[in-house]
C-alpha cells in the first residue's frame, strides 16, 4: 500500500502541478509508474499464497511473471541511467539543457527504456522454460526468478547461465557504468562551483536519485553476486524481498521528503 500510494501521489503531482512539468519530473513520474508495475508483478501472487496457503501457480503463469519481472528490472536500470544523464546535463551543461532535453528526446529516452529489453527478455524466458523440469515442481523462493528455476531442471544449464550473464552485462552493467560516469562529471562540476550555497543546491537536485541508485544496484549486486550454497535459500529469499519490495517502499519517501518542489506541489 505504501508503494502504491506513494508512487501514485508522485504521478499525480507531476501531472497536476505545472511547476513540475519539466524533464526531471517527467522521468520521475515514469519511474514511479514503473515501480507500481514492478511491485504488481510479484506482490499480489505472493500475498495470495500467504493468505490461502495454496502456494501454486500454473506453468504459463510462472513464465509470464518471470518475463514481466525481467522486462521491468531492465527498464528500471535504463530509466535510472536516463535520469542520471538528465542530472548531468542540468548541472554540467545548464545553458544547453532546454536544447538537449527537449520533449522529443525525453519521449524517445523513456520509450527506449521501456521497450528495448522486451524482445531479449521474452526470448530468454522462452529459452528457460523450454528446458525439461523433471527434478521437482517446488520452487524454494517467494517469486519466480532465474536462479531457483534453473535448479529444478535436469539438463545442462551452462549455455543459459552464460546468456544470463551476457544480458546482465548489457542491460545492468552498462547502465550502471553510465550512471557512475555521469556522477563523476557531476561531482567534478559541483566541486568547481565558487560558493557553498551553489554546491549544496546543485547536489540536492541529484541526491535523491543517487540514494535510490545505491539502494537498487547495491541490493541487487548483493543478491546476485554472493556465493551460492546449499543452505543459502532462506538468505536468498530475504535478500530478494529487500531488493524487490523494501527498496521500493523507500523510493517514493526519498523522492518526496528530500524534494522541496514535490513537497510544495503536494501541499
Amino acid at each position: 500500500m505504501i508503494i502504491l500510494i506513494g508512487n501514485g501521489l508522485i504521478i499525480l503531482v507531476t501531472k497536476v502541478s505545472r511547476v513540475l512539468h519539466t524533464p526531471m519530473y517527467f522521468y520521475l513520474g515514469n519511474f514511479s509508474f514503473l515501480e507500481i508495475c514492478y511491485t504488481s508483478v510479484t506482490v499480489p501472487n505472493m500475498l495470495t499464497n500467504l493468505w490461502t496457503h495454496e502456494r501454486s501457480i500454473s506453468f504459463l503463469g510462472c513464465a509470464t511473471q518471470l518475463s514481466f519481472l525481467l522486462i521491468l528490472e531492465g527498464a528500471e536500470c535504463l530509466l535510472l541511467a536516463v535520469m542520471a544523464y538528465d542530472h548531468y546535463v542540468a548541472i554540467c551543461k545548464p545553458l544547453y539543457y532546454p536544447l538537449i532535453m527537449n520533449r522529443q528526446v525525453c519521449l524517445l529516452l523513456v520509450v527506449d527504456s521501456w521497450t528495448t529489453r522486451i524482445p531479449v527478455m521474452i526470448g530468454q524466458t522462452y529459452q528457460i522454460f523450454s528446458l525439461p523440469f523433471c527434478n521437482s515442481n517446488k520452487l524454494n523462493h517467494v517469486f519466480y526468478d532465474i536462479a531457483p528455476l534453473l535448479k529444478l531442471t535436469c539438463s545442462d544449464t551452462s549455455v543459459i547461465e552464460f546468456s544470463v550473464y551476457v544480458v546482465a552485462a548489457l542491460f545492468v552493467m552498462i547502465p550502471f557504468i553510465m550512471i557512475i560516469r555521469s556522477y563523476i562529471k557531476i561531482i567534478t562540476t559541483i566541486l568547481k562551483l565558487p560558493s557553498n550555497m551553489e554546491k549544496y543546491k546543485a547536489f540536492s537536485t541529484c541526491s535523491s536519485h543517487l540514494i535510490v541508485v545505491i539502494l537498487f544496484f547495491g541490493s541487487a549486486t548483493i543478491t546476485y553476486s554472493r556465493p551460492k550454497s546449499n543452505n543459502s535459500g532462506e538468505t536468498d529469499k530475504a535478500l530478494s524481498l529487500f531488493y524487490t519490495i523494501v527498496t521500493l517502499v523507500f523510493n517514493p519517501i526519498i523522492y518526496s521528503l528530500r524534494n522541496k518542489d514535490v513537497i510544495d506541489a503536494l501541499k
